[in-house]
């Protein structure tokens, strides 16, 4: 009897390990076989390459058109060639939307804090541009600016708010079927090796202020061809510049 169940231990470890081994699959392996973003050659650093312009937050200043808006993001892209940076947050009701603060005040007719409303309440308001123009825009579905986008061909850097999972983000992105057209910012190496780990065929912005900054980018385990370097808002030296594009990565 003792050999009986001695036997029986041993095969249901061995079926175990089987049915662990066929699903979870080496992630070396993963990575080699996956379909990349076709931005991560798009965006790689070529000499002389005409720059690009990023919007931001979809489109700024711009009267009668709010910020992180489906409607302003049309209206800038009938006018010229660009990709647009837009802030993802989520409702009360785990819907991702597009809005940058974490309250409604300051672009919308509403009050109180996002996270405080489900969607469908969120379509009783309003959007308002930058000058305190009520507008009859309302705050948009993520995955429906991700479809225009597709549609449209047009490329969003996606700032993901501190209420939303970064894998909550990828999901929606892989659902909607857009690797092509986004690219995922992220703040600081442990994000951005989160990122990498949960999404390795997608392009990311890094932050890379400085040497030490893209020395740890450089030293971690995502690739060069994964990074769009984020510099930081003020100008850096030219001789930056030239040691991160030796690397073969596009700054921004």
């Amino acid at each position: 009897m003792k050999h009986l169940y001695l036997i029986l231990i041993v095969v249901f470890f061995v079926s175990c390990k089987k049915e662990a081994s066929n699903t979870l699959p080496s992630t070396e392996a993963e990575v080699q076989t996956i379909k990349k973003s076709v931005l991560l050659e798009t965006f790689k650093y070529k000499p002389n390459a005409t720059p690009i312009i990023s919007v931001h937050r979809g489109g700024k200043i711009i009267k009668n058109y709010p910020e992180n808006c489906l409607e302003t993001l049309q209206y800038v892209n009938d006018s010229i060639s660009a990709f647009y940076e837009i802030d993802v947050a989520q409702t009360k009701d785990n819907k991702l939307v597009l809005l940058h603060d974490n309250s409604l005040e300051r672009t919308t007719t509403g009050t109180g804090k996002l996270i405080n409303y489900t969607y469908q309440e969120l379509l009783s308001i309003n959007l308002k541009d930058d000058f305190g123009n009520e507008t009859a825009f309302k705050i948009p579905l993520f995955k429906n600016v991700l479809r225009w986008a597709k549609t449209n061909n047009v490329v969003l850097t996606v700032d993901i708010k501190r209420s939303v999972a970064i894998e909550a983000i990828i999901d929606t992105i892989r659902e909607e079927n857009v690797k092509d057209v986004c690219i995922i910012i992220t703040y600081s190496l442990e994000q951005a090796k989160k990122a990498y780990s949960y999404a390795p065929e997608l392009l990311l912005s890094v932050s890379a202020r400085n040497e030490k900054e893209l020395n740890w980018l450089l030293n971690s385990n995502i690739p060069k061809e994964n990074m769009l370097a984020f510099t930081g808002t003020r100008l850096s030296s030219n001789s930056f510049y030239n040691k991160v594009h030796s690397h073969g990565i596009k700054t921004i």
